[in-house]
């Protein structure tokens, strides 16, 4: 499964929108702008977040967009699912041979854990490992 430029921006917007919580509405402009990414872009992904009811807007001067919900309420998967599609890495074909179908299967329902155990709120508040070790090259 590859996830595109419309599920990482996705992410994007929504993990920004967890970040400023509570702050009001947040325009589109400002995760732009922060992100370097196009807002044209983004405001094409905001309308399948916003009629999934992920997030409302807020008209006015001072207007932008809020979450809709708890951003604990709220799963990766929840948003890749409505940028993406279905959650399916492989194809699953039923004259397939027994044990490479369960392999598909096994694969799809751990990309699914992952996506639907990991909530915006896990994504917005990460603090990385600290003790990751970065390589050094010398020439």
């Amino acid at each position: 499964m590859k996830i595109s430029t419309k599920g990482r921006y996705g992410l994007t917007i929504m993990i920004a929108l967890a970040k400023k919580d509570g702050e009001g509405p947040t325009s589109l402009k400002s995760i732009a702008k922060d992100h370097n990414l196009s807002e044209h872009y983004l405001e094409q992904l905001i309308a399948p977040l916003r009629n999934a009811t992920l997030v409302k807007s807020v008209r006015g001067a001072y207007g932008g967009y809020m979450l809709a919900k708890n951003a604990t309420e709220i799963t990766a998967g929840d948003i890749i699912r409505v940028l993406e599609g279905p959650i399916t890495p492989v194809e699953i074909i039923d004259d397939e041979e027994p044990a490479k179908r369960d392999l598909w299967i096994k694969i799809r329902d751990a990309v699914k854990n992952v996506l639907d155990s990991t909530t915006l709120d896990d994504l917005a508040n990460y603090e990385g490992e600290g003790n990751q070790e970065k390589y050094m090259f010398y020439i």
